[in-house]
Formats: structure tokens, C-alpha cells, sequence
């Protein structure tokens, strides 16, 4: 079995004898790496390298132990062993491991394991979305004041975890090769002025000759004789050996290269500054040291001691904001600069304590991404955007943090439709919430990014409780890696599909629960349209759930990188889905405008009774939205002539008694005749044809009906039911809300299925 052996660090303080201490990966050969010490060096990480995720036995010499850490270092139970387990779970980053003298219980000494992502990536993504948030945290900053001159000068945080938060920010940037570049460029051509330079020359060589050097030939000093034969002897018999000359040279000593030379010295200085005031065991002490030792080198080359320092800084210099390598330098100062002014308390989650989180670091970055992509679709108000940033105590602070809500609002303005749009983080959406409340029926839900699309004419709270509003989630899941982590492997039957599902949870990896997940707040959070993946992979997957983009489920590539980030399928989706919602016959508009319709008011009524399952084979409207016709018929003769002909009519004028053709009636599938004196009916009849015809009334008189008194009517097809299910029942039709007794019984009216059983007489 592999096993990696590493010896104790003793305290500065103490001169103790080296302990050993033995790993023994759990989890495959592959998750215990040691790597060398310049390597180490250079990424500011410890030499013994495990893997999240992973476990490991280790054993201690005698004597000795390793202090526990609560879900992470483990002693064993057994009074004889001096060993242990470490389960480093989802942690990334410097573990520094106490050691004790197991009889005094004395510190005696540390080890430092560095816990690795599985992403291999990790490094160059942990620095590359830094760099970005550093970047945009700037660009917010800039927005309270654009000054075009400022003084040099920076306001350092005396708290530790503060500092070392604005050395990660500034780490990020210059600890890069494009800041060496930039550099390098710098050194390479630099930006001069000519100056006049003072030196002395023989005067036997020849100078121009001005007033100075007139004044140097008349009274200079360390004089020597003029031979007899040359032009001047007559006037001066002596001149001076040596005078003193002004020449025209190029200079560095510009204020761009005193600039540049600034803010190397100010990084320099931050860096020790970060030096000192961490322990010097821990892995930002290291960081520092590594980066003070590459500024200094820097500062060493020759063209900056002919440099000197500045005093302000113009931002219009055209040098500074466009040349290669100067405009890197200065912006890279301006997120310096703004960085030392700046409180994210969220990073905490990420590099406190000697952590890389790149998972929680990735969800903040993929916060900004969406904001960048959201800001190019929807218009965000500076206002809002600026509300990131909030005034603190001790300067200006970034509002985000993982857990706390945070939200921004904007408006898409398409011409035929104006919505109003918000965009949140960490949006909680209660649970046990009864319709038609805003939030989830079951239990509470956190998405990371909800974005949320309603009609700009309504508030949020009408556009909720009317249907009107759609919620899109988006979870930021750094560790997966691709489509397959998520939907799983296709297999040849679903069967198969299932078995393989069935066997990873055997091994304790479940792949599909971030696909769960987003089922649960399609599922749970009332009027969610979608929810999808966001991870840094390749690949987008889009499922939808009818015929149309929503509602569906899926996965979006946002990955850390200049080149490409993978987000153009997400843009074009969002496009696409408020293209939808602009879309006023869609079928997700149908769909709400009925979900409200049928859940605004709670059910009054049931039927248990049998009724029509199918009609001509298809699916019968549900008895709430059967529409049924009251109808009137004289005597038994004219019964006799609708029982004979299959027709029924109703009178079409204004006169008192005819029928309204409402959607109802013009709908209606049935339709149950009663006699003058008959209130209690059976007379059951289903219409044939969608809606009625109209007959005149010579017409009507040429099909038999006796004495036709008005000039058209309204007719049904009507034939028998042939349902069993109505075989039998009775109506009592004076119990129905829109009968009237006496002549008006007569009216005709429409009424829905449900309506007709509640008076069911048998």
C-alpha cells in the first residue's frame, strides 16, 4: 500500500526532537501525491497533497497525537493506538494539523496537508475567478467616483482576515503571467523623455561652444597651457582641461515609469506587510514571502534606479491607459487600490483559515457571470447594480455572501410587451406556503440564482397571486464535471439505467442529485418554469417537459476562463424564454391563465357519482367545465317533435325569453329539456354539433313545427346520450341558481355539469 511519510514541524519556540507521521490513502493510490518542493513553492501549498473527498489512516510515533478537528481528524478509540483518521470531506485548501504530547497534552508542533480538488483544473480556476470578482468589484467601485487625479496612498486593514482578503484579490491579478507580461513589456521598451544630462569632457576633443562653456574657458580652473601657434594664444594664453557639458539623452524617469515603479514598490510593501502579520507557519505567510521575493527581483532591474518616485497620478496620461503593459499595470492598481477599500465579508468562505474553496468561490463567480449576461438582455438600473455595494464602518462593503439574500431589478421593454424583471441571490422561498402564496407548498427551498419574469403593469405580489409570474433557478455545481454526473449514462433500456443508479448509491456516489434537486424546485416552488446546473464543463442539455422551452430542466457550461466561458447557450436561452413570455398564444399562457382560473376560488363540491369516462373514444371536459342547457318545451307534441326530428331550438330576437348566445350556451355539450309543469326532469340530451345553426321560419314550418311565431331560431342536433351513466337520473331544475319561478321558468339558461348533480334528485 502507498504511504507517504512527513516529519512534524516543531514551534519556533521549542527545539523538539522530529516526529513521523504516516498516511495511508483509503481511497486508491491516486489521492495521495507528494509534490516537489519548488512546485510547492510556487502555488503556496504544502508538499503532502490529499484529495477531497477522500480518506486516510495515519499512524504517529509513540508519544504522540494529533489534535482532533471535529468531522475532519479522528483519533481511534483503541487506548493502544497513536493513530487516527482524516476525512477532509469537501474541504480545499492548507490543513495545518496541531501535534500534542499525548501525556502533557503540550503543542509540541504542526503538519500542513494540502487537500486538493478533484477538478485538476482547480488551480487556474481558483485564480482566474478571483481575478474576475476582483475585477467587477472594481468596475462598482469606479461607479461612486472617477476621479481623474488621485493620491498615492492606501489604507491597509489591520485585521488579518481582512488583509489577507485584499491580498487574495490583488494575489490573483498580479501573481499571473499576463502581469508579467505587462511587465516585462514595460522593462523591455519603455516610455522616455529627453533630458539634459551634465558631464565633463576634454576639452581637446571639441565642444559646441555657447555662453557656458565661454564662461568655463574664461575662469575654469585646473588650467592648461595653449601652444604657441594655436589661434586663441593671443587672447588666452591657458584654458581649463575639463569643462562641464549639457547633452540631450533618453530618460526613463517619466511620471508613467515613477507610476510603475509606485505600485511594484506598493505591492512589494503590502506583501510584507501580509508577511508579518500572519503566523509564519501558515500557508498565506508563504504566499507572501513567495510573492515579496518576485516583486523584489522586479524591483532589482537596473532601469528603475534611474527612476524616481511620484507624488500624484494623472489617469488621463494616454500612456498609462493605452500602451501595452502600462494599462495592465494600471488597472491592475485600480483594483488594488479599490480592493484596500473594500469589505467582502463572504470571502471568508473562501480563503479563511487557510481554505481554497473553489466550490463557494465558484458560486460567487457565477454570480457576477449572470449579472454580466443579464446586464447585455435586461436593463438593470445603475441604482441597482450599484446597491452591491453598501457604506460600512469601516469603509464600503460587498453585500454578497452565501445565504444572504440579495436582489436586483430591471425592466424588458419588447414593444408588445414591457416586463419587469428581478434577478436574486440566495432567494429563500418558504415553505408551507397555501396557494395562491408566494414561495413553496412543502418545504423551504434556497436556490442560488432565481431570475423572475412577470407583466411591468402588475406588482410582483399581483402577478403571483394572478398566475401571472415565472421563476427560473440556476444552482451553481462546481464539482460536476459533465452531463453524465447529472442525467447519468444512456443505457440500451431503462431498466438497465436504473441498475446502474441503484448500484452507485450502493457505493455511496449519487450522481443524479443535483437532477433531483432541481425536480424539487420545479416541483416544490409554485410558478417555477425551470431550474438547471451551472457548472464549468462543455456541454448544454436542455429537457423539456411539453412541446415548448418551459417548463423544463438542464445543465449550462459557465466555466472560468477569458477565452470562451461557455455562457453564449445560457444567453441565448434566457433570450429564448422571454421571447416566450412576450409570446401572448403560448402554450405556457394558456396553461397559467387556467391554473388560475380553476384554483382561484376552493372546490364546493364533489362527484362520486358515475359519469362519462370517454366520448368517441377521447377524454370527456371535466363536469366543471360540461356545459349544459335549461331548455323549455311547451307540451308534450312539440317534445314529441324534437324526440322525432333530433332538434331543438330556441327563440333569436330580443324579446323576453330568447337565448343569449354566451360562450356557455354556444359551447354547451348537453342539454336538459323540461315540460311547462315538469320541474323535476330526466329529459337528458347530448348536442351532435359544435354550436347552433340558424333556421327561419318558414323553415322550421317546412320540418313540422306547429305554429313557428318568430322569424329565426336558434337550433341543436341533440341525440340520445347513450351514456348509462344518466340512465335513470332526475333534476330538479328549480334548485339551480339560474331558474326563476312562474313565467320565467320558462327562460332558457346554462349551467355546468357539476352544477346540474348538485340537484341530482336520484
Amino acid at each position: 500500500m502507498k504511504s507517504v511519510s512527513l516529519f512534524v514541524s516543531p514551534l519556533e519556540s521549542r527545539n523538539l526532537k522530529a516526529v513521523k507521521v504516516i498516511l495511508y490513502p483509503e481511497s486508491g493510490e491516486q489521492s495521495l501525491i507528494e509534490i516537489s518542493e519548488a512546485e510547492a513553492a510556487e502555488f503556496g501549498e504544502a508538499n503532502v497533497q490529499l484529495q477531497e473527498s477522500c480518506n486516510y489512516e495515519y499512524s504517529i510515533d509513540k508519544g504522540y497525537q494529533l489534535v482532533e478537528i471535529p468531522g475532519v481528524v479522528r483519533r481511534f478509540k483503541n487506548s493502544n493506538s497513536s493513530g487516527g483518521r482524516i476525512a477532509p470531506g469537501i474541504y480545499t485548501g492548507t490543513l495545518s494539523v496541531e501535534v500534542v504530547e499525548t501525556a502533557t497534552g503540550n503543542i509540541c508542533g504542526y503538519i500542513d496537508l494540502e487537500v486538493r480538488s478533484v477538478k485538476s483544473s482547480y488551480r487556474d480556476d481558483y485564480r482566474t475567478m478571483l481575478e474576475d470578482i476582483a475585477e467587477r468589484c472594481t468596475d462598482l467601485l469606479m461607479q461612486y467616483t472617477s476621479p481623474v487625479t488621485q493620491y498615492l496612498s492606501q489604507n491597509y486593514s489591520s485585521n488579518s482576515n481582512t488583509l489577507y482578503q485584499q491580498f487574495a484579490f490583488i494575489k490573483s491579478v498580479i501573481d499571473t503571467s499576463e502581469f508579467l507580461e505587462a511587465v516585462h513589456r514595460i522593462l523591455n521598451a519603455p516610455v522616455t523623455r529627453w533630458a539634459d544630462r551634465e558631464g565633463k569632457t576634454n576639452i581637446t576633443k571639441g565642444v559646441r561652444i555657447n555662453n557656458s562653456i565661454m564662461r568655463q574657458i574664461a575662469s575654469g580652473s585646473n588650467r592648461i597651457p595653449l601652444p604657441e601657434n594655436h589661434y586663441m594664444h593671443s587672447v588666452l594664453d591657458t584654458v581649463p582641461a575639463k569643462v562641464v557639458v549639457r547633452e540631450k539623452h533618453d530618460s526613463p524617469d517619466t511620471v508613467e515609469n515613477q507610476f510603475i515603479k509606485h505600485v511594484l514598490s506598493v505591492y512589494r510593501i503590502f506583501c510584507s506587510d501580509v508577511k508579518n502579520k500572519m503566523d509564519s507557519i501558515s500557508r498565506e505567510c508563504r504566499e507572501a514571502r513567495q510573492l515579496e521575493e518576485r516583486l523584489d527581483n522586479i524591483l532589482d532591474h537596473q532601469i528603475f534606479k534611474q527612476i524616481s518616485q511620484p507624488a500624484t497620478l494623472s489617469l488621463n496620461s494616454p500612456v498609462l491607459q493605452r500602451k501595452e503593459g502600462y494599462r495592465e499595470i494600471l488597472k491592475s492598481w485600480l483594483m488594488f487600490d479599490l480592493a484596500s477599500k473594500l469589505m467582502w465579508h463572504g470571502g471568508d468562505d473562501v480563503y479563511k483559515a487557510g481554505k481554497r474553496d473553489v466550490a463557494t468561490l465558484y458560486e460567487y463567480w457565477s454570480f457576477f457571470k449572470l449579472l454580466e449576461l443579464f446586464g447585455t438582455i435586461f436593463n438593470f438600473a445603475p441604482v441597482e447594480v450599484e446597491s452591491l455595494i453598501e457604506s460600512t464602518s469601516d469603509g464600503l462593503g460587498l453585500k454578497l455572501k452565501s445565504g444572504k439574500f440579495f436582489a436586483l431589478r430591471g425592466i424588458y421593454d419588447r414593444g408588445s410587451r414591457k416586463l419587469a424583471i428581478k434577478f436574486s441571490y440566495n432567494r429563500t422561498f418558504s415553505g408551507n406556503k397555501e396557494y395562491p402564496s408566494a414561495g413553496s407548498w412543502s418545504k423551504n427551498m434556497r436556490p442560488d440564482y432565481t431570475l423572475t419574469i412577470w407583466p411591468y403593469e402588475f406588482s410582483e405580489a399581483e402577478a403571483e397571486s394572478q398566475e401571472l409570474i415565472l421563476h427560473i433557478h440556476f444552482d451553481a455545481k462546481y464539482k460536476v464535471t459533465g452531463i453524465t454526473d447529472l442525467f447519468g449514462v444512456d443505457t440500451s433500456s431503462a431498466e438497465e439505467d436504473l441498475d446502474v443508479e441503484k448500484l452507485d448509491q450502493n457505493k455511496g456516489v449519487y450522481k443524479r442529485a443535483d437532477l433531483l434537486k432541481m425536480h424539487a424546485y420545479k416541483d416544490a416552488v409554485r410558478r417555477t418554469v425551470g431550474a438547471y446546473v451551472l457548472y464549468p464543463g462543455t456541454d448544454d442539455y436542455i429537457a423539456k417537459g411539453f412541446h415548448e422551452l418551459i417548463p423544463g430542466l438542464g445543465a449550462f457550461p459557465v466555466r472560468p476562463s477569458k477565452a470562451n466561458d461557455g455562457t453564449e447557450a445560457l444567453k441565448n436561452f434566457v433570450k429564448d424564454v422571454v421571447e416566450h413570455f412576450v409570446n401572448r398564444s403560448s402554450q405556457q399562457e394558456r396553461l397559467t391563465y387556467h391554473v388560475y382560473d380553476i384554483y382561484k376560488n376552493r372546490p364546493d363540491f364533489e362527484i362520486r357519482e358515475p359519469l362519462p369516462e370517454s366520448n368517441e373514444g377521447g377524454r370527456v371536459r371535466p363536469p366543471s367545465e360540461t356545459s349544459v342547457l335549461i331548455g323549455y318545451c311547451e307540451n308534450s307534441g312539440r317534445y314529441e317533435w324534437i324526440k322525432e326530428r333530433g332538434l331543438y331550438n330556441f327563440r333569436m330576437d330580443s324579446d323576453r325569453g330568447s337565448l343569449r348566445l354566451t360562450p356557455e350556451v354556444a359551447g354547451a355539450e348537453y342539454v336538459l329539456i323540461h315540460l311547462r309543469d315538469e320541474l323535476k326532469t330526466g329529459y337528458l340530451w347530448r348536442i351532435k354539433d359544435r354550436g347552433p345553426r340558424v333556421f327561419s321560419k318558414l323553415e322550421m314550418a317546412a320540418m313540422g313545427y306547429e305554429n313557428p311565431s318568430h322569424e329565426y331560431y336558434l337550433v341543436y342536433t341533440i341525440t340520445k346520450t347513450g351514456n348509462k351513466e344518466f340512465d335513470g337520473l332526475v333534476w330538479d331544475i328549480r334548485k339551480l341558481e339560474g331558474y326563476k319561478p312562474g313565467y320565467a321558468s320558462s327562460l332558457p339558461f346554462a349551467v355546468t355539469m357539476t352544477e346540474l348533480m348538485k340537484v341530482r334528485v336520484n
